[in-house]
């Protein structure tokens, strides 16, 4: 396995990945809860995408003879005025995780942990999927404000999602 600072630095973004999975399944409970489907269903699945990819560096730390340590998860907020305002904090998050893939990778390349900048690389293309798709649906917010009626045309698109392949 690569050296101890990186293993740390991998297991922390395992966590970091699991978090943002709690997250994304704890905005999807609060959309359920206020009859927004398609924005839970979305939510949902992007909860699962994100358990995606702490599996993928779980599995990676592993494959390369490491030690996985998983913490503890706090709760997560759960409390939010509006719908714009959970995915205000979707893409706020999306765009903390770019920041801490950002530095992984710089930390691999520091290290001399190639096949760690390899592993990453989906990871770098991903964030720029995540965030382009959070920045999208804020803005389609910020473009229909307070309209009830093209809020729930929104959820209406939101919840055609189907899951990533």
């Amino acid at each position: 396995m690569v050296n101890a600072v990186v293993l740390e630095a991998v297991n922390e973004q395992i966590n970091n990945e699991l978090v943002s999975s709690y997250t994304y399944l704890a905005m999807s409970a609060t959309c359920t809860a206020q009859h927004f489907h398609g924005f839970a269903k979305w939510l949902r699945i992007q909860s699962t995408e994100e358990y995606g990819h702490a599996m993928k560096l779980f599995d990676f730390v592993l494959n390369r003879g490491g030690a996985v340590k998983l913490n503890a998860i706090g709760e997560p907020k759960v409390k939010f005025k509006t719908m714009q305002e959970i995915f205000e904090a979707a893409l706020a998050q999306e765009q903390a995780v770019t920041k801490r893939i950002d530095a992984l990778y710089e930390l691999a390349q520091k290290e001399k942990a190639f096949s760690l900048m390899v592993e990453l690389q989906w990871f770098l293309t991903e964030q720029v999927e995540e965030e382009k798709s959070a920045r999208d649906i804020v803005a389609k917010f910020n473009l229909i404000k307070n309209d009830p009626v093209a809020l729930l045309e929104l959820d209406r698109e939101m919840g055609s999602r189907g899951p990533e392949k």
